[in-house]
């Protein structure tokens, strides 16, 4: 897009109430993130109040940062210091958004393909970008933009260029599908399919179906399948019906396209149809449910869009998988690998980009990126948009691969290099090249970034910890949505975050404005600031050996007893330091660490004697806060712990925060939120508030690597006690007791799940290996094998080892690999 900010003012109805030189001041770039920001002077922020947040309030941050121009709808934001800016001012900055998109839309006249339903929207889209890119110049949504937000920062895309433009919708709530049709105006819809997704908040599938049909209320032509009969039926009792042609597919019933045999092996899938009285078929490299459905929407596109069935077979035995998610891995030399070798466009890049902007844990950043094809957009503007994104970020280092980016290297002024080949990068590059550094490795699917990432990342470990750093960001909003608005977050990161990582998490944290951080030791809070870590860090255990190194990298103890307040305050006076920061613990119940009430009035003395410190904060701990049969104790403690503070206040004369409530308190005493609460486990999806949503954020995951059968009457693993009654299939997968997987789970008493099914163990659980049972299994070597996560809980797993969660989870070695991902 390219604008003139006046013009985006008469586009949106918006009024100026600071201006400068509107006519000259050009837009190419919208933003509703601080954090992401492409183009300082031709950026324009849109100011959205959200459910979590109110871009108001970063208004100086941004000024601060160069940008000058805003969209807002409060006119009290605007400062009599800002200079040289141009604020525009709308009754609703998210409607002003969506109109300006849909300004933008009306300006092409090139088809739409507008894809709604429950799941399959983003693969799809996706698949149909794969299939369509040779005969069309395609601008789609990036990634799963499909919001009320994602939808008009998708279609501000659109240029020129683009001959065909591919969109996803999807809505969570009533009314909110008008909003979105209006931007999309698609001349081509597919209703994936009705599913169970975002279901609490309509009354029943009739209502859920209406609202996402109002996506092609002016639509020319709707794909669906008629087998999801509650769909096949709201569209026939729709106005739709009447001026839309309906393109439909079925297993059942006569449709357009007739799927009359679906005929599935191991690693791929022939469907045999009929369309127009002709047999077609196509084989597609996947053989689940969820793909198939896929292959047959994308199918029906291209066989309305008249493509010959011949182009179309040879196409989708190419598909690829999509790339849902960006990997964050261990890399060689001290490096982080964010791995995104499958795919490479303007829209995804921008994602990639902020994603690497968020590790903090090396100073250097490396971009490896190929050529974009099929973009749409002439090369000279197209890399030198790339080279400004770059610029934003502060990217140390660029290698562009392939011809296009070799022939505008001019226009990146980092450090850098250009190849024309894979091949050619690979034959001069070494490991030596790269060290402590992060490096995205981003390109299109022809060039073969494969090969960088097996060159770059550490050896492959079979078996991992998967952490969905997506999935904790949800959690956390969760939790934000149910806080009073000035309730700050402090996350606990101790134990290594409950085993999921140290600064991986905690890059996470600090992007997404979590308040405080708190850790078990001084070590480890030394490591988040050598990681870039520079959110407020209390340190829960501290040791007077470490004091020194709590100071110099700005560490805040907790001080718990009259023998560490001593220590600490006479060895901040050794290190002639002032104004130290501490957290007083008080004991309210748990009887483990902190003053107790008949301690307060000598902790007021002392600390009033101690100019060198100053109270940050006091805090206790609950007891048993997700345990309703203790409540009335609960309500003790909170009284004990209010008593308490309002003494120390008096005597200090200062206010400091306040925080008793953990994750489960957060949710069940919500009038106790005080000034903080604590987040934990609870930020990992593991939380006793039920219904609301909460995510796991971690799956462990392993592999098969070797069958045996044994015949009945011999026995499985150390001291013969895995006994086998019947001739059996037995697995071994690489994860044992010094992984953190207990033995007590041995002997039948754990189980993995393998293809759906569970699998018990038997035999002894070993050092480095588990032996499982899988005769009634269909199972073959390298075959995946879930050790808990999706379809086997976490919870369960404890359960059979009659422990916690979070025994379980911080048992995990560090020798298991894990693997940060954001989708």
């Amino acid at each position: 897009m390219e604008y003139s900010i006046q013009k985006i003012a008469a586009l949106t109805g918006a009024t100026f109430i600071a201006e400068h030189h509107p006519d000259k001041q050009i837009i190419t770039d919208v933003s509703i993130d601080s954090r992401n920001i492409k183009s300082n002077k031709t950026c324009l922020f849109f100011a959205i109040i959200g459910a979590r947040n109110n871009g108001h309030q970063f208004i100086q941050q941004l000024y601060d940062q160069g940008i000058r121009n805003f969209v807002v709808s409060d006119a009290h934001c605007f400062q009599n210091h800002y200079t040289n800016c141009n604020f525009l001012l709308v009754k609703d900055t998210l409607l002003s958004l969506q109109l300006l998109a849909q300004k933008h839309r009306e300006q092409f006249k090139v088809p739409v393909i507008g894809i709604t339903g429950s799941n399959g929207k983003t693969i799809v889209k996706e698949w149909l970008f794969q299939l369509l890119k040779d005969d069309y110049s395609i601008v789609r949504s990036p990634k799963s933009y499909n919001s009320q937000v994602g939808v008009p920062l998708s279609v501000l895309q659109m240029n020129e260029g683009n001959t065909l433009g591919i969109f996803e919708a999807g809505i969570s709530l009533p009314n909110e599908m008008r909003h979105i049709a209006a931007v999309i105006q698609p001349d081509i819809g597919i209703f994936t399919n009705i599913g169970e997704a975002h279901a609490e908040n309509f009354v029943d599938v009739s209502q859920k179906i209406e609202e996402k049909l109002k996506l092609f209320q002016h639509t020319k032509n709707i794909i669906y399948c008629k087998d999801y009969e509650a769909l096949h039926t709201g569209i026939k009792k729709s106005n739709i019906a009447q001026h839309s042609n309906l393109f439909t597919w079925s297993k059942k019933n006569s449709a357009d396209l007739l799927i009359v045999k679906i005929e599935k092996a191991k690693l791929e899938t022939e469907i045999q149809g009929i369309y127009k009285n002709d047999f077609i078929k196509i084989v597609i490299p996947f053989s689940d449910d969820a793909s198939i459905e896929n292959a047959i929407h994308c199918w029906c596109i291209m066989l309305f869009l008249g493509i010959h069935q011949d182009v179309i077979g040879s196409r989708m035995h190419y598909l690829s998988p999509v790339a849902m998610r960006l990997e964050l891995k261990q890399g060689i030399n001290g490096c982080s690998i964010i791995n995104d070798s499958y795919n490479s466009d303007i829209g995804s890049l921008a994602i990639a980009l902020d994603f690497l902007n968020q590790q903090n844990q090396h100073a250097s950043k490396t971009v490896i990126l190929s050529d974009i094809l099929q973009s749409g957009i002439d090369d000279e503007k197209l890399y030198a948009g790339v080279a400004a994104m770059c610029k934003a970020k502060g990217i140390s280092k660029f290698i562009g691969i392939g011809e296009g980016l070799s022939n505008n290297q001019h226009q990146f002024d980092c450090s850098k290099e250009f190849y024309a080949t894979t091949e050619e990068f690979l034959k001069h590059a070494s490991a030596g090249m790269f060290k402590d550094e992060t490096i995205l490795i981003k390109g299109a699917r022809a060039y073969r970034f494969e090969q960088i990432s097996k060159m770059l990342q550490q050896k492959a470990h079979q078996t991992v910890l998967e952490v969905n750093l997506s999935a904790l960001v949800h959690n956390i909003n969760l939790y934000r949505s149910q806080l009073r608005h000035n309730t700050k977050i402090m996350a606990m990161v101790k134990a290594f975050s409950y085993g999921s990582g140290s600064f991986e998490i905690a890059n996470v944290l600090q992007y997404n404005r979590v308040d405080y951080l708190a850790v078990a030791y001084a070590d480890e809070g030394i490591e988040l600031r050598k990681a870039g870590i520079t959110l407020p860090i209390m340190v829960m255990s501290p040791e007077m050996q470490s004091f020194d190194n709590m100071v110099k990298y700005n560490l805040e103890p907790e001080i718990y007893s009259f023998h560490i307040l001593k220590e600490f305050t006479d060895a901040i006076k050794h290190l002639n330091r002032e104004r130290i920061a501490v957290h007083i613990k008080l004991d309210t119940g748990m009887h483990r660490l902190g003053f107790e009430e008949n301690d307060i009035n000598e902790l007021c003395v002392r600390l009033k004697n101690a100019p060198a410190v100053v109270v940050k904060s006091v805090f206790s701990h609950l007891v048993a806060s997700d345990e309703s049969e203790h409540d009335e104790f609960t309500k003790k403690q909170i009284s004990s712990y209010k008593m308490m503070c309002g003494m120390l206040e008096n005597h200090l004369g200062y206010p400091f925060l306040k925080h008793i409530l953990n994750s489960a308190g957060a949710m069940r005493f919500r009038d106790e939120q005080l000034d903080m609460v604590r987040l934990g486990i609870g930020m990992h999806g593991f939380s006793s508030a039920s219904g609301l949503g909460f995510i796991p954020t971690v799956q462990l995951k392993t592999v098969i690597s070797q069958i045996k059968q044994v015949a009945a009457g011999d026995t499985v693993g150390y001291s013969r006690k895995g006994k086998v009654t019947r001739n059996s299939r037995i697995a071994t997968v690489p994860i044992g007791y010094a992984d953190g997987f207990t033995r007590k789970l041995g002997n039948g008493i754990g189980s993995m799940l393998i293809n759906g099914k569970q699998a018990p163990t038997i035999g002894n659980i070993c050092m480095d290996m588990t032996m499982l049972d899988i005769t009634d299994i269909d199972a073959e070597e390298g075959d995946e094998v879930i050790v808990f996560g999706e379809g086997q809980p976490i919870s369960e797993v404890a359960k059979a080892a009659g422990t916690i969660a979070y025994e379980v989870l911080t048992n995990m070695s560090s020798r298991i690999k894990r693997v940060y991902y954001q989708e």
